[in-house]
């Protein structure tokens, strides 16, 4: 009968496997908790590979990044065509101006509806015809007219810009300058500021002397007129605004009083223009008498008509 070698013993540990040649094995590095599972390594997300669990393409993935690039695109091709039109933009902006400070504003003065010439009103008229002259002067009107027949009247053709208006005789008489749409109201100076006030027969003394005028030729330009005061002073624009100064012999004060009659579309009336600014015209704004450039509109040309009528005083 084989021997048999006794096990071990109930307190004894069970003795450790050999290995090949007899030693015991290597122990492992790192023992695992046999209590926790192994970690299983995290399968990739389908939106970073585009494809499902089982390896095939997930659909629409390629439409949307299609989508993408033509969304990018369009931003692109936005922002590219929004820089282009602020550049034509700039420069369009920073082109400079064609026209000329220098060249005067010339007025538009073609009536607004038919008009008839000066009935001699106007103290820059000549004096009135004896009653024998006006009838003779009728007598050749009426005689041209029959020799005209049906001829239409033509429209006084505009005078250019560089043209004068005839000059004024010199008056020893007293003027008064009254508003064409305010006939009660005339120029009247008082403090030295001019204005468009009420004046009639009624007034007072010095309020009719201080709207009374005495008209001689320009200081600047004897083809236009200046309105003296008749104590040393005249008629000037300062600030451009009208007011009365005595002369103090200086080339400003010359240009500043002298101002040039210019054709107006109401019959009887003229527009003064200042002789050192072209294209500036008396106007009364709120009753005050200034100096403005040129509208194109019907309110300017009423507001800068007046009439030179007898003196007040």
């Amino acid at each position: 009968m084989p021997d048999s070698k006794p096990g071990p013993g109930p307190d004894q540990p069970a003795p450790e496997p050999k290995g090949a040649q007899g030693r015991p094995p290597r122990a492992a590095a790192h023992t695992a908790d046999p209590q926790l599972p192994a970690p299983a390594e995290a399968p990739p997300k389908v939106w970073e590979t585009g494809e499902d669990l089982d390896g095939g393409r997930i659909p629409g993935t390629r439409r949307l990044y299609l989508a993408g690039v033509l969304a990018a695109a369009v931003l692109a091709s936005t922002v590219t065509a929004i820089a282009i039109l602020d550049q034509t933009e700039d420069k369009e902006s920073q082109e400079p101006q064609t026209t000329s400070a220098a060249q005067p504003v010339v007025p538009d003065l073609t009536p607004e509806g038919p008009t008839t010439e000066p009935s001699g009103k106007s103290g820059l008229a000549s004096p009135q015809p004896s009653p024998e002259d006006a009838a003779s002067d009728s007598k050749d009107d009426s005689s041209e007219e029959r020799q005209r027949g049906s001829e239409p009247i033509k429209a006084p053709p505009k005078p250019p810009a560089s043209s004068k208006a005839p000059k004024p005789p010199a008056s020893t008489s007293l003027k008064s300058v009254q508003a064409v749409n305010y006939p009660d109201r005339y120029w009247h100076f008082s403090d030295g500021t001019g204005r468009l006030d009420q004046v009639s027969s009624g007034s007072s003394a010095e309020t009719r002397q201080n709207s009374s005028f005495t008209l001689v030729p320009g200081l600047a330009d004897s083809g236009c007129v200046s309105f003296s005061t008749g104590d040393g002073g005249y008629v000037r624009h300062r600030n451009f605004q009208l007011r009365t100064d005595r002369h103090d012999g200086s080339e400003l004060f010359k240009k500043d009083a002298t101002f040039c009659p210019r054709p107006s579309s109401y019959s009887g009336a003229v527009m003064l223009e200042a002789v050192n600014f072209p294209g500036s015209f008396v106007r009364h704004r709120n009753f005050q008498l200034r100096l403005e450039r040129y509208e194109h509109s019907g309110l300017y040309r009423a507001d800068s008509a007046f009439r030179l009528v007898k003196g007040l005083s």
